[in-house]
């Protein structure tokens, strides 16, 4: 099953508000969810504007989850050190693989 952090509309169409979910792929955007992350409100003020559990956010990714730009963007935000966890962990895959690679 593969798994992704997104941002999951809630609210009228005039006032959205979004909660960051961690769902299956295949699901609707508005479908179901396996877990509640945070919540944005792109009406509210600046710097209050969003919550996102940054604990469990780092448990999904370690599991494997993919992060959607617009979430990305949104933790780059709230703490840029776990984009640098997240990046950094994908650098040290792509090495070892050339050194596999390089090996054969």
């Amino acid at each position: 099953m593969a798994l992704v952090i997104r941002m999951r509309q809630q609210g009228a169409n005039s006032r959205q508000r979004f909660r960051i979910v961690v769902t299956d792929v295949r699901t609707r955007r508005d479908g179901k969810y396996t877990e509640k992350l945070g919540w944005y409100n792109p009406f509210g003020a600046p710097k209050t504007n969003y919550f996102i559990d940054l604990d469990r956010l780092r448990y999904w990714v370690g599991v494997g989850a993919q992060v959607s730009p617009r979430v990305q963007s949104l933790v780059k935000a709230v703490a840029p050190e776990v984009i640098q966890e997240m990046t950094g962990r994908e650098v040290a895959k792509r090495e070892k693989t050339r050194e596999r690679r390089k090996k054969k």
